[in-house]
């Protein structure tokens, strides 16, 4: 796979390696177009760019920081907890219209837990 060239400016000025592996992302990336076309049509190839999975890569480290340092700081705002829980993430994403997106998951993951406890409290 090509390595993104100094003409880019996606490779950072450090020289530091991409923290999401590429080869995965580009089986991913392969995966979901495949899956979009249909199962029966197995002859059709997409071809994905040499700088596709660079790119996405980096969309998804920026999407993953922004997600952190929000859940970060939520976290620090309850006390002097030095770890994250998923309850930060999820009240990160809903103070924020940028994550909007991502209620849906949410607020589904919270209907099972609630559902998980009647059900556990039902049985006693």
């Amino acid at each position: 796979m090509r390595q993104p060239g100094a003409y880019s400016g996606i490779a950072s000025a450090a020289g530091r390696s991409h923290v999401l592996p590429l080869a995965r992302i580009k089986k991913i990336m392969k995966r979901s177009v495949s899956g979009e076309q249909g199962q029966g049509d197995n002859n059709t190839r997409m071809m994905i760019s040499g700088e596709a999975p660079i790119v996405l890569a980096k969309a998804c480290e920026q999407f993953i920081e922004e997600l952190t340092k929000r859940s970060w700081i939520s976290a620090s705002s309850q006390g002097k907890r030095r770890t994250l829980q998923k309850e930060d993430v999820a009240s990160a994403v809903q103070a924020t219209d940028l994550f909007d997106f991502l209620i849906h998951l949410i607020s589904s993951n919270q209907q099972h837990q609630h559902h998980e406890l009647n059900q556990y409290v039902s049985d006693i």
